[in-house]
Order: C-alpha cells, then sequence, then structure tokens
C-alpha cells in the first residue's frame, strides 16, 4: 500500500518541491514499482527502514532542474539492498540519496547504472551519500561494474565504495553512444576504500571511457575523492578518453597510477599522492598527445616502472588505439616528487614501443629520491622534452641533462603537512589543501580502520585432547587466538575457517596436532590463519585425493586471506604421492603466504602449491610469498610451485623471497613430474639469496611478460644443478641476476 506522506512530508519538501509534489512512502517492491509508474517533477519515494531483499530498483521520471525527483530511506542508512539488488537510473534530473547496499550482488552487470535501459538514460541526475559494501559476485573472476556512469551532466558525490573484490572497474564511465559522449559528469567528495588486490587484469577503481571510444572527448571532472589503499591493479585510475580532468584527489597508499591510457588533452592538477613507503605506490603515467601535469605532490611512493612516482612512456608508432599513442605536447611543470622510489622517461621502450616523446616540456619540479640506485631513469632519447627549472636534491640521475640541477635543498613541512624547500621557489604550490578521509563519503558509516587482522579478537586456552581444538575453533570469533598447552591433539573434522584465527602452541614444550581428515583446516570466504609454536603430524591422515594441511574450498572465494605459520614444525605427510602441507585453489588469492623458523620432514608433495590458475589470462594465486630461516628435508615435489601465466601486465605480482633457509634432498621424487625443486613460473619480483642446499634437484625460473626482476645470489649447492631459466617473451639472454651462487654436480631422480 502507498502512503502518501503528511505534515511531516510537506514540511520536509516545501522548501524545494511545489505543494502539488508527492511523497509516497512505500514498505513493499510492489508498492515502489506502483509509485514509480506515477512520478512527476518534485515527487518523492520514500523506501520504510530495513533489509530490502532482491530488489531490483528502477527509477525514471521527468524532473525538472527546480523540481527533481527523489528517492530516499526513510532514516539515512537504515535501507539496506541486500541479495540480488541493484538500482537503475533513467530519466532527467533524478536524485539518489541514503542507501546501502552489502551483503550480496548485482544480478546484472552494474550495481548501480545511471541508464534504465540503452533507451532511457539518466541526465542532470544525481547519487549521493549512498555506500555500496563488499556488494562483490561470488567468483572473483566474474566481472562487473559498481557504477556505470551514462548520459550527460550527471553527479555521483559523497558516496562510499569500499572492499569490491570481483573482476571489473569500481567505478566505469561509459562512451558507448553518442548520448554519453561529451557528458561534463561531475565526480567528486566520494570515498574510494580498500580495492584487494585482484591477481589479474581488471581491478582499476576509476575508468573513464574504453579503448574503442577513446578518440572522443568525455569532458569529465574528478575532483576532491579520496582513494584509500586501492591496491586492484597498476591503474587506479585510467583515462581512456579526452578533455578530462583531475583536480585535487588523494591518493593513500594506493598501489598502482593515475594514468593517461587512452585520449588527448586531460589535465591533472592539485592531486597529493602519499605513499607511506608502500611497495608499487605511484603517481602519474603520461601518454598520448596535449596533457598537463601541474602543481602535483607525491610523497612516499615506491612504485617503479610504470607504476613510478611520474612517468612518461614511449609510444608505438602510428599506434592502433588500443596500444600506446606517443607524448606529444606534454607539459609538466610545478610538480613536487620527495621520497619516492623512481621517475622514469621513455617507459616500456622497446621495438613495439619505440616513438619518443616530443614536443613536451619538463619545467620547475622539485625531485627528490629514497634509498640507492637510480632515481631518475631514462630508456630512451629525451631529446623531445625541454627540461628547465628542475631540481634533484635527492637520488641518482641516470644521466647528466640539462636544466635538471643536481644539488641538496632543505625541506619543511608546512601547517598543510607537505614539504616545501625552504628556499628555492620549484615544486607544487604552498596553498595545497589534502582532502581528508571525514571530508568524504557519508558522514554516518565507518570507514575501514588499518589494523593488523590477527590479534584483534580475545586469547583462549585450549587443552589438550580430543576435538579440544576443534570445539574452540568453532567456537571462536574473528580475531581469536587459540593458544594451546603442551600435549597432544586429535583433530576429526575438517576446520572450516571462515574468520581471522590464530593458533599458538608453547614456545617451550610441544604442542602436537593430529588430524584424521584429508585436511586440517579449509579456508572459505573470510578466513585468514596464522600459526605459532606448533607440531603438525599428519600420520592419522587419511589416503584421499587432495590432500592438505591447509587448503581452500572448492568454491571462489571473495576475499583475499593472510597465511602466516611461524615457529611450526609439519611432518609425516607421505599417506600418498602429493600430500601438500598448502595447497591453494582457482578462484582464491593469497595476500601473503609467510613461513619463518619453521621446519618441513617427510612430505610427499609441496610446501606450498599455488599453481591452479592455467588458463594463461595473468592470473594466480599468491601475490606474496616470503620464506625465511626455515629447514626442508625429504620433500618429494616441487618446494614451492608458483604459476602466474599469459602475456598481461596488469598486476604487480607474484613476489617470492626466499632466504636463510636449508633443503636437503628435495624435488627427487619419481612422481614430480617437473624434476625440480621450485618452479616460479611468470613471478615479477623474485628473491633467493644465502640458501643452502644438498641433494636437490634444480630451481626452475620461466620468465613471461613484463620486466621482472629476478635475484638468485649468495646461494650454496652440493648435488644439485644450476637453475633452468627459460625467458618465454623476450629475446636475448635471460633476465634473471645470478652472482656469488655455488651449485656443484648433477642429481638423478
Amino acid at each position: 500500500m502507498i502512503v502518501r506522506l503528511g505534515l511531516f512530508a510537506a514540511i520536509c519538501t516545501a522548501v524545494a518541491f511545489p505543494a502539488s509534489a508527492e511523497t509516497y512512502f512505500v514498505k513493499t517492491q510492489k508498492d515502489y514499482f506502483a509509485a514509480e509508474k506515477v512520478l512527476n517533477a518534485g515527487d518523492t519515494i520514500v523506501l520504510a527502514n530495513g533489509v530490502w531483499q532482491d530488489f531490483e530498483i528502477k527509477f525514471s521520471g521527468p524532473g525538472t532542474k527546480k523540481n527533481p525527483i527523489s528517492l530516499r530511506p526513510q532514516s539515512a542508512g537504515k535501507v539496506i539492498l541486500s541479495g540480488q539488488s541493484n538500482l537503475r537510473i533513467g530519466g532527467k534530473y533524478m536524485v539518489v540519496a541514503g542507501l546501502v547496499f552489502k551483503n550480496g550482488y548485482s544480478p546484472t552487470g552494474e550495481v548501480i547504472s545511471f541508464r534504465r535501459s540503452k533507451k532511457d538514460l539518466a541526465s542532470y541526475s544525481r547519487v549521493t551519500n549512498v555506500v555500496i559494501d563488499h556488494f562483490s559476485k561470488p567468483d572473483r573472476y566474474e566481472s562487473d561494474y559498481w557504477v556505470g556512469m551514462y548520459g550527460k551532466h550527471n553527479r555521483f558525490d559523497h558516496n562510499h565504495l569500499v572492499g569490491k573484490t570481483n573482476k571489473g572497474v569500481t567505478f566505469a564511465v561509459r562512451l558507448d553512444s553518442t548520448e554519453s559522449q561529451e557528458n561534463y559528469h561531475r565526480i567528486d567528495h566520494n570515498y574510494f576504500g580498500p580495492r584487494p588486490v585482484l591477481g589479474s587484469n581488471g581491478g582499476e577503481t576509476l575508468r573513464i571511457g574504453t579503448s574503442k571510444y577513446s578518440m572522443f572527448n568525455s569532458n569529465t571532472l574528478v575532483e576532491n575523492n579520496y582513494f584509500d589503499r586501492c591496491d586492484g591493479e597498476v591503474e587506479i585510475i585510467s583515462s581512456k578518453s579526452g578533455s578530462n580532468i583531475f583536480r585535487g584527489n588523494l591518493f593513500y597508499k594506493s598501489r598502482g597510477a593515475l594514468v593517461f591510457r587512452h585520449g588527448d588533452g586531460t589535465l591533472v592538477e592539485n592531486n597529493i599522492f602519499l605513499g607511506g613507503g608502500k611497495a608499487h605506490t605511484g603517481g602519474i603515467r603520461v601518454i598520448n598527445r596535449n596533457q598537463t601535469v601541474r602543481n602535483n605532490y607525491m610523497e612516499g611512493l615506491r612504485g617503479t616502472g610504470f607504476a613510478s612516482a611520474l612517468t612518461v612512456m614511449n609510444g608505438v608508432p602510428n599506434s592502433p588505439v588500443n596500444r600506446y599513442v606517443q607524448v606529444d605536447n606534454a607539459i609538466i611543470e610545478n610538480n613536487s616528487v620527495i621520497d619516492s622510489g623512481r621517475i622514469t622517461f621513455n617507459a616500456g621502450a622497446d621495438q613495439e614501443r619505440s616513438a619518443v616523446p616530443v614536443n613536451s616540456r619538463f619545467k620547475n619540479n622539485l625531485l627528490g629520491g629514497a634509498g640507492g640506485g637510480s632515481f631518475v631513469k631514462i630508456q630512451d632519447d629525451i631529446s623531445g622534452i625541454a627540461f628547465s627549472n628542475n631540481i634533484l636534491t635527492n637520488g641518482k640521475i641516470e644521466q647528466s641533462v640539462v636544466g635538471i640541477a643536481e644539488r641538496e635543498v632543505a625541506l619543511v613541512r608546512a601547517k598543510n603537512g607537505l614539504l616545501y624547500p625552504k628556499s628555492e621557489n620549484v615544486g607544487a604550490s604552498r596553498d595545497l589543501k589534502p582532502i581528508t578521509r571525514d571530508q568524504v563519503g557519508v558522514s554516518w558509516y565507518p570507514k575501514p580502520s588499518s589494523a593488523d587482522r590477527f590479534n584483534t579478537g580475545k586469547a583462549i586456552d585450549v587443552a589438550p585432547g580430543e576435538d579440544s581444538l576443534t570445539a574452540a575453533f568453532a567456537a571462536a570469533s574473528e580475531g581469536d587466538r587459540l593458544i594451546l598447552g603442551a600435549g597432544e591433539y586429535l583433530v576429526n573434522k575438517v576446520l572450516p575457517l571462515d574468520k581471522t584465527i590464530s593458533i599458538e602452541g608453547p614456545k617451550d614444550s610441544v604442542a602436537r596436532i593430529r588430524f584424521a581428515r584429508p585436511s586440517l583446516v579449509e579456508i572459505k570466504q573470510g578466513g585468514s590463519l596464522r600459526l605459532a609454536n606448533l607440531t603438525i603430524d599428519g600420520d592419522m591422515a587419511p589416503d584421499s585425493v587432495g590432500n592438505a594441511v591447509i587448503r581452500t574450498t572448492i568454491f571462489p572465494i571473495q576475499s583475499n586471506f593472510l597465511i602466516d605459520m611461524d615457529g611450526v614444525n609439519v611432518t609425516n605427510l607421505d599417506v600418498n604421492r602429493s600430500f601438500h602441507v598448502i595447497a591453494l585453489g582457482k578462484s582464491s588469492l593469497a595476500d601473503r603466504v609467510s613461513i619463518k623458523n619453521s621446519n618441513f620432514n617427510n612430505i610427499s608433495g609441496s610446501v606450498l602449491q599455488a599453481a591452479a590458475e592455467t588458463e594463461d589470462y595473468g592470473q594466480y594465486n599468491a601475490e606474496y610469498v616470503d620464506i625465511s630461516e626455515s629447514n626442508f628435508q625429504d620433500i618429494g615435489g616441487e618446494v614451492f610451485n608458483i604459476y602466474r601465466g599469459g602475456r598481461d601486465e596488469s598486476t604487480f605480482g607474484p613476489h617470492f623471497s626466499l632466504t636463510d633457509s636449508n633443503f636437503m634432498n628435495v624435488g627427487r621424487n619419481k612422481n614430480n613430474i617437473s624434476r625440480t625443486s621450485m618452479v616460479l613460473h611468470g613471478v615479477q619480483d623474485a628473491v633467493i639469496s644465502d640458501n643452502n642446499f644438498l641433494d636437490a634437484a634444480p630451481i626452475k625460473i620461466i620468465h613471461t611478460v613484463g620486466r621482472p626482476q629476478t635475484r638468485v645470489s649468495g646461494n650454496r649447492a652440493q648435488n644439485m644443478p644450476e637453475p633452468i631459466l627459460e625467458e618465454l617473451n623476450h629475446e636475448g639472454a635471460h633476465r634473471a641476476t645470478l652472482s656469488n651462487n655455488q651449485f656443484e654436480g648433477a642429481t638423478k631422480p
């Protein structure tokens, strides 16, 4: 039943709407659709507070500038759209405010669409104070947008978007029809909250246009937004159209860069990039014609290559629309780059990308590096860039450049929190005002903290015994620590992990866990696991296909997870020929697998199998794998198997680090098809240093794409061949760096 609100509604709407405007208070979907059919200029639909399950909202009407049509909740934040829900907006001068999308996903390709249908696009419409919170499709590689912006002159402001875990751009401005080009949209004061690493292409936070329509202007304004830990892929923002403006935005600890991927005539000014020393945090990448980059501030960025603090790319001669147009007439001036890892000119230079920048200017910039090595990287001819009045105050430049003066400059932190030269008149202006988290998004919905996932709950003592750990695990809450006493623990059920849990034993005695199922722990959606000071014994496990101490569920896992092992002994995984310690399945991604101070012996399979994504789409199963100060003995399969295939360049990982560890009789089982002790296929950053090997199969390193960094140094080996090195897409010598290693002899399975 539709209720026309009386005096209260009249008071609320009298200022904005004429006396004839109606306010419809609806409690059911049936009532909503009845009201939506009769909307006139100035009308309002109010949704009753509560959870609206599986609600596909269509909202369109003939609003006017003076009398828009509105959709709002009874109380801000009290209407929750869950299950399979979405919102499609058409018409003119439509306003949506105060809704929350959570605990579900859109049944279509968009959660919010500024298009009711292909013929009914929104124009002069607004979405404000709306929340989309972890409203992701269950399969991380099923693609959708959270927001699709069509039409013209629309505004998206003061919204809260956080936690997209599946493939697809968080926010896409679409130019796929004449009615959506030259659109003059405004995207402002939004909170783009943490987007975890996707582990494949398709993880941008904001994209304006596509390659197909990149020759058209969008004229979209993106200003005063806060990008908080947006780590999806190498492009935080992908500008794929012309004449856009990015102004006054703040990027906080976000991996990747703001990229002029396609389109000409874009302006980037007054933005602030704060990396906080986080890996792969970048700034601005310049491609195409007539681009302007001015008065931006970058500090604490650690990205290199395509994700440098400032990157000017080489282009492709006569480039097709989907590749890289030569940089022509770029103006890069009055920017500050401080305590950052790299500035790169002619990035991507190779046989295809051979068109160097031309007719461009680089002036009045303050440049300061962090750490050793080259800070200003020059990969090709820079004669087409006119350099003037730039100061390099810290860091090395690969070659002397007229117009970049190298001298020390004292920096002082101003009241706005930014660093400025004490006496030089270069770099960003002193009147920059960084936007803060409390100035964006909605005021009534909390923004996520950056707290450590582990140790946020309570400590729970668990006594030895049969299924005592099983019961404690089932009763534990998010962040709890299960503290085991010395003794024997038998687990008769696979422990289903859908929260963050720590299991810790005593440091001065032994807590031994045996399990009578094929696995001890199965990671599900929301699960992360820390193990410390434990002995895990597989001698009671049945012979079953897919045995693993820790495995991921067979179903896709939306959220990334952590696995941390410190002081753990794992033994007797030999009931069949492929009993693994950790097995990561398809559509799962570990943010980090960390193993230190641990021992592994008598294992028929692998310590880590992270090679389930074999379709060569650029997907993988682990972003960081860190192994240190651990021992591996009598491991039949590859100790570590990490796979990332394909030729896509949109991700930073996987990363692999192996240091100060010992290996004896590993990789030599006749059932080990690869005949190697470890396989790193497509790993983008690998360090293998200061390890000892005895009676081991060789290490196999396969480079696939991008500019992989592999360093193998200080390793000592007896009865182990030298590493097997392969390059799949690079001509010439293998790019791995090997130094100070001792590999002696050969092994036989």
